[in-house]
């Protein structure tokens, strides 16, 4: 273990001799570049958040079970976001990140989890690796005019074509491109709870920490967009590792979206459409394969047949301010939930309204607040197979004799403490955790910090 420190200890400061070197070349190159905008952008985050829950009533547990006694748990991430514009429209991205720490029970018993900072790894001590690395060009369209982007992360400061295609590929976030909400998207500033980061019932092409390898076209105009991607999905369920058969196994995803204004203000509404292929095998087969004697045939994480099976569904987001100060937001998703999920979370229909509060409110225009429900589901072919005493990397309680949606309500406030220093208390309140009515309710309490520049 101290050999693996030592090894992290040397990545990260050489990533800082990197800071260093490539904020020199950004002083020199703005005042070069004044008519293209900059040619380096360097930004860093951290976050850390702390989450208690007591003991709830649980008459029986699973393989796969929230524990019903007390946990304390803590998650750390660190991310430094590069960038390089290479030539007009063209640029370059890498994300070093290290991440460490665990989740509740190891990340199971709760589909809608509560701390969207962790994922399902087994190893709770920090490791160092390459979150994002991907190549981005736009081109662009008849009738455009150039709009200097303001440097951000994963963004460099350049002028870029309002009406414009651009085409990104390598290793990212799906959710870096898919399913925005200016009020619910971001765990490190928002709410912390997974489906209320990303739509639950899209069981999206990740690896064990949420990245992919892939590619994305975006067609971009001022007050609309639309987009189109390909993905590798991971050669197990929640594995680490991306599966290369990319003609046996992938995820297709759509997605457009506009503005629109009402009563003087400017909203938002957005139409996803997607469709999974790998190796999950299908509920019904499960249960008639542990039936007729299969061994591990209700043990669906590690199935490595090509089977053919498809996943497909649909997912909507709004979001519309209420008033100067107040948003009010909702996600919606429904899946065909025949097949067992594989990269992200449990949950085939979701729906999660909720509203976040500007501070200039209460004259703290930098802190905010936000409140919001989340009601999920699963298809019936998913509740016949968790009743059949099913699990795979999420949840399991070895039985569901009395099945309910699983409903968390959350409230955090976000606080400025300091300058690029803010800190975020938070409450969920998990009815039915893993859709049984027999264990619960449970209260996770949080305290979130987070730095960056």
């Amino acid at each position: 273990m101290i050999k693996k420190y030592k090894e992290n200890l040397k990545l990260w400061l050489s990533i800082l001799f990197c800071i260093g070197t490539f904020s020199s070349y950004s002083s020199s190159e703005d005042s070069i570049h004044k008519d293209t905008g900059s040619r380096w952008t360097v930004h860093y985050q951290a976050t850390v958040i702390d989450q208690y829950h007591g003991k709830f009533n649980a008459p029986y547990s699973g393989q796969n079970s929230l524990k019903d006694t007390t946990e304390q748990d803590m998650s750390v991430t660190a991310t430094i976001f590069l960038g390089y514009r290479l030539w007009k429209y063209g640029a370059i991205y890498c994300n070093p990140e290290i991440s460490g720490g665990k989740g509740f029970s190891g990340t199971t018993g709760i589909a809608a989890f509560p701390n969207g900072e962790i994922y399902r790894v087994g190893n709770p001590v920090t490791e160092a690796y390459i979150a994002r690395g991907y190549f981005q060009q736009s081109f662009a369209l008849h009738g455009n005019h150039d709009t200097l982007l303001t440097d951000d992360a994963n963004q460099v400061s350049q002028y870029l074509p309002n009406k414009r295609i651009t085409f990104s590929a390598g290793k990212f976030s799906l959710a870096d491109f898919y399913d925005s909400n200016p009020y619910s998207h971001d765990a490190r500033s928002q709410f912390m709870n997974w489906v209320l980061m990303d739509n639950g019932a899209w069981d999206y092409p990740a690896n064990t920490r949420g990245y992919t390898y892939g590619a994305v076209i975006q067609l971009i105009e001022p007050t609309w967009y639309t987009e189109i991607s390909d993905a590798l999905e991971p050669l197990v369920a929640n594995g680490p590792v991306m599966d290369p058969h990319f003609t046996k196994t992938f995820g297709l995803a759509w997605e457009s979206g506009f503005t629109f204004k009402a009563g003087g203000r400017t909203g938002g509404l957005s139409l996803l459409l997607y469709m999974n292929q790998n190796r999950a095998a299908n509920y019904e087969q499960a249960i008639t394969e542990a039936k007729g004697g299969v061994p591990g045939a209700l043990n669906i994480d590690n199935d490595s047949a090509y089977n053919g099976d498809k996943k497909y569904g649909v997912g909507i987001s709004f979001n519309y301010p209420l008033g100067k100060y107040i948003g009010f937001f909702a996600r919606a998703g429904w899946n065909d939930g025949k097949t067992g999920d594989w990269a992200f979370t449990e949950v085939d229909r979701t729906i999660t309204p909720g509203f976040s509060f500007d501070g200039s409110l209460w004259k703290r225009k930098n802190d905010n607040f936000g409140i919001a429900l989340v009601v999920d589901g699963l298809s019936k072919e998913h509740r016949d197979f968790e009743s059949a005493g099913g699990y795979q990397f999420i949840i399991g309680d070895g039985k569901l004799p009395n099945y309910a949606p699983e409903e968390v309500i959350e409230a955090y406030y976000q606080l400025k403490f300091m300058e690029r220093l803010f800190v975020a208390p938070d409450f969920q309140f998990i009815e039915n955790p893993a859709y049984n009515a027999d264990r619960g309710p449970v209260s996770v309490y949080s305290l979130r910090v987070h730095v960056e520049f």
